[in-house]
Order: structure tokens, then sequence, then C-alpha cells
């Protein structure tokens, strides 16, 4: 099982702190760094020094870093307009020498939109398809062809499609728990599906309707890398745990619930139950940036009793 590092950095961290974390993540042998795509603080606090712009910050990260993968769960869709997001993450790809993956998505979070005048569409989703339509689009037209598109939110006329990112297909994650419209978007354009911060049951059954709708679509199921995202806090004993809860809020028994909780033991015990119901990758959403001896722990006493 792939362990990846996923970061929330609008709860509080500046561009140096991200890479200290993303520097931890190269060093200790993680296969990732993530981030999310907000611009305003969930709960309470004061959010300081403020919100980092994902893709500027990955941009960074592209150049100070060698070997880990590089992306956002999810960009959010609301952010950008689909062309200019296609030739900003086609140049963090080159910046990186390929090492970019695309996660987006929808967008929903409304007070952040409010907070920074962003508008927020009533009809997300739509958008979200003819975005990933464009920006796969873009990338994939042939250097010297052109692209153009006619959609209901969207509209290109005779781009030249370019820049071309590094990679000849960067891998595109899509997400969520939708029972329906997600699964069928899944099959169509990405790479990996991701299900953020659900139960083994709730895993299960997406899972499997991602695969049901690849399968219609044409597609083999097992052509996806399926994913999951869960807040961790992994102590030696108890009073590290409790100690590593406290510090972002959290109560123990919540944490072991709802996310990857407790002794390195009882991590990888859960870790096994997801790998059981299809996860083969887990993108570890890390809290408090400024605990990197909690990587070194996650490194050194789980990483490697995952095969």
């Amino acid at each position: 099982m792939d362990l990846r590092i996923f970061t929330e950095p609008q709860q509080g961290a500046d561009y140096d702190t991200l890479l200290a974390v993303a520097r931890a993540t190269e060093d200790l042998g993680f296969d990732a760094f993530f981030r999310s795509d907000h611009y305003l603080r969930m709960g309470g606090g004061d959010g300081l020094p403020g919100p980092t712009d994902a893709w500027i910050t990955l941009a960074g990260l592209a150049r100070e870093t060698k070997r880990i993968r590089l992306g956002t769960l999810m960009t959010a869709g609301t952010f950008r307009l689909p062309g200019v997001l296609a030739i900003q993450v086609a140049q963090v790809d080159r910046m990186s020498g390929g090492r970019v993956e695309f996660g987006l998505g929808a967008g929903w979070f409304e007070e952040e939109h409010t907070a920074y005048g962003i508008p927020f569409p009533k009809e997300r989703f739509g958008r979200l398809e003819e975005q990933l339509a464009i920006v796969t689009g873009l990338w994939e037209t042939p250097v010297g062809k052109t692209f153009s598109y006619e959609g209901k939110h969207y509209r290109l006329a005779d781009s030249p499609a370019l820049p071309k990112p590094a990679q000849e297909r960067i891998p595109v994650l899509v997400g969520g728990h939708g029972a329906s419209r997600t699964p069928r978007l899944a099959a169509r354009y990405a790479d990996e599906f991701n299900i953020p911060f659900a139960s083994l049951e709730d895993t299960e059954r997406q899972f499997g309707r991602v695969r049901a709708a690849a399968e219609e679509a044409g597609r083999r199921a097992d052509d996806l890398v399926y994913s999951n995202a869960l807040v961790v806090c992994v102590g030696r004993d108890d009073a590290e745990v409790a100690r590593r809860a406290a510090a972002i809020g959290r109560e123990v028994g919540e944490l072991k619930a709802n996310g990857l909780a407790g002794s390195p033991a009882e991590v990888v015990d859960k870790l096994g139950r997801y790998a059981a119901v299809g996860s083969s990758r887990v993108y570890l959403q890390v809290l408090d940036l400024d605990d990197l001896d909690h990587l070194e722990l996650i490194s050194a006493q789980v990483a490697p009793q995952l095969g």
C-alpha cells in the first residue's frame, strides 16, 4: 500500500512550513505530498498567517524536491478557468520533471467564495464535467493541432493547446461520495478514484459503484487506482496518541472511529482492513504540520509493515 502525506494549509501554514513537511515526506520515503485547495480556515482559530495558493505552492515545491509526487485533493473547480488551469498544471509538471498528479473537484465551501469574492454557482457538477473534458482535451491535443470545445458553461475556439506536460499523461484523480454521477465521471476521466474520510463500509460500497461504472464505460475496473484519505494520529503509547489528538483539537475515540489513530499496530491493522475492501493507496491527513516526529514514527513503524 502506498502512503502519501496530505496537508490542509488553510488551517494555518506558510510556504516554509509546507516545504519542511514536503522535504520530510521525501526524506522519509513516502510516495507523495498532496495539499488541499482552500482559501479559508474551517472551524475555530485565526488561520494565521493566512492561506497559500495550491498551485503556487506546488510550483515552488516542484523545484525544491526531487522524487515525490505532487498534487491536490482536490483542486476547486470554482477557483480557476479550465484553460488557465490546464496551463498552470502543465507548467508545474514540467517544473517538477513530470511528478504532478491532478485532482479536480466541483468546489463546495461557499464561505471561502464569499470571503474572497469568488463566484459560487449553483450548478457545479456540470461545470466540473466540462472542466475535466477541457483540461484533459487540451493536454491530449497533438502539438501543431488545435482544440475547440462548445459546452453549456465553457467555450474554447482554436486553442493551440499549449504548453504540454512533461508526462505523456498526468494522472487525473476524481473523488467523492456521490452514488451515480461521481462514479460515471471517474469512469470516464480518472486514473484514480479517491474517497475522503469514509468508513470501511462506505468505501467498499463506493468502490463497487466506480468499478461497475468503469466496466459499463468499457474500461477494466482494475485500470483505476482506488484510494482513501483519512486523518492520522499515531503514537508510541496512549499518552502520545492523546497528546497528538489534543494538538489538533480532536478526541482519541473519535479519531479511532473515523480515521487512523492509535498505536502503530492499531493503524497497520486498520490499513489492512481498508486494503481488504480494495484500497491500494491512503492519503494520511496530517493536521499538525509542526510535528515532523509524527511522520518519522509512521515511516519507521507503520510503513514497513504494509508490504
